[in-house]
């Protein structure tokens, strides 16, 4: 009688702990890339990349299609640099100066003295561009804020 028992609370013991390692995953979004990254690198997108990737260039980007697709997505698409004038609007995130400078391909990689708009390079700086959700950093002593859409933007 007292074996019985015990085969019957192991049994129910096993089929509770079985059922319970059941999980279900939510499956990770599609990223959907936006038209224009079918077009080639401007020389303008050539020089960003080259400033950072330096004599690695071909093998670490160019020579890869999924690499060369993403990077086209960043520059053209997911990054944004935006004047907020009003102090009222300013919203506290991490100074640029705070994101480490991404000089593992170019050792003498360095900060720009002036913060340009317009030429701004955000393949220097090592951003967490693969990370969930909108990400916010302000230019140091400006009213420019650099805006980084999640990859999942064009969803």
């Amino acid at each position: 009688m007292k074996l019985n028992i015990f085969y019957l609370i192991f049994f129910a013991f096993f089929c509770f702990k079985s059922h319970s390692q059941t999980k279900k995953s939510n499956p990770a979004p599609q990223i959907v890339f936006n038209t224009n990254t079918s077009s080639k690198f401007t020389s303008k997108e050539l020089n960003k990349l080259n400033t950072v990737y330096g004599s690695f260039l071909k093998t670490e980007i160019l020579d890869r299609p999924t690499r060369v697709l993403a990077i086209k997505e960043i520059l053209r698409n997911r990054v944004a640099v935006k004047e907020i004038l009003d102090p009222r609007q300013h919203k506290p995130c991490p100074m640029l100066s705070e994101v480490p400078i991404f000089d593992v391909f170019v050792s003498k990689l360095k900060r720009d003295a002036v913060f340009n708009p317009m030429s701004f390079n955000p393949l220097k700086y090592d951003f967490e561009f693969h990370k969930p959700g909108f990400q916010m950093f302000r230019v140091d002593d400006s009213n420019y804020f650099i805006i980084i859409k999640p990859q999942t933007h064009n969803n």
